[in-house]
């Protein structure tokens, strides 16, 4: 068990949502996936919401994906905010502020956005909610659904903000991954819809691009944590559901790994 307390101040932070991605996508392909599986399973948990603004707001409230479990003790959060009458376990970090983002930057932490899906584009007043959590927040075209190379795109980003950031500045580092994301067809030859199949190829694609941000993240002069996990699923013509923003198992199970760096 993570204690964050001892990680809090002593290492920085990186979260990555792989937006979209499926649970059951994500563990047939763990052996293709080295950066993010390091030879380990991702674990099955049940996102707190069924679509990206959702989801998003619950994770920087700091209500993370819960372990899919009916054993409430599995159900040990890492982050927890203060004064609110729940009881929290030791090993719980607990902040003061609305949420983890701001919390973390009262500790010290330089907070930064790298955007994904149409919530980060900050093209419209919807669209900065989510990026105004940031002290610094990014969003290209080349980092949307739409660029075939959109992960290769926004690691280089993060490549080049990690380069200007001092050795001993504490980071908390998070990526709204939109490649997994409709459209994902294009990344198996031929298709020409999405399907449980291209979202893994999409997969594998993000997963050969962020292993260059950890290999980065390594140099840093303080360990990292990284927490990666996908915000929700997507149905595919099951039960006769498409997409997401649906209360259906392919949505609520997502996958979860967290591990340092």
């Amino acid at each position: 068990m993570i204690d964050m307390n001892q990680i809090v101040g002593s290492h920085d932070i990186v979260m990555i949502t792989l937006d979209t991605l499926r649970y059951d996508a994500a563990a047939l392909e763990v052996e293709n996936c080295p950066n993010l599986c390091r030879g380990e399973p991702w674990e099955k948990r049940h996102t707190p919401g069924s679509f990206t603004y959702a989801a998003h707001h619950a994770f920087f409230g700091g209500f993370l994906p819960t372990p899919a479990t009916t054993d409430k003790s599995e159900h040990v959060r890492l982050f927890h905010s203060k004064h609110t009458g729940m009881k929290t376990h030791p090993a719980t970090w607990l902040f003061d502020t609305p949420d983890i983002v701001s919390g973390l930057q009262q500790e010290g932490y330089r907070t930064i956005c790298i955007g994904g899906v149409i919530f980060f584009t900050k093209k419209v007043p919807l669209a900065k909610v989510l990026p105004s959590y940031f002290q610094e927040s990014y969003w290209r075209m080349t980092f949307g659904v739409t660029n075939p190379r959109s992960t290769e795109h926004q690691v280089n980003h993060a490549l080049k903000r990690l380069e200007k950031a001092e050795a001993n500045e504490r980071l908390f580092l998070f990526m709204n991954v939109s490649a997994i994301h409709g459209p994902n067809h294009y990344f198996v030859a031929g298709a020409k819809k999405d399907s449980v199949e291209t979202q893994r190829a999409a997969l594998r694609y993000v997963d050969g691009e962020i292993g260059r941000l950890f290999t980065k993240l390594r140099e840093r002069e303080r360990p990292v944590f990284c927490m990666v996990f996908s915000d929700h699923g997507t149905a595919y013509g099951e039960d006769g559901f498409e997409g997401h923003r649906l209360a259906h198992e392919v949505v609520w199970n997502v996958p979860y790994r967290e591990f340092i760096v």
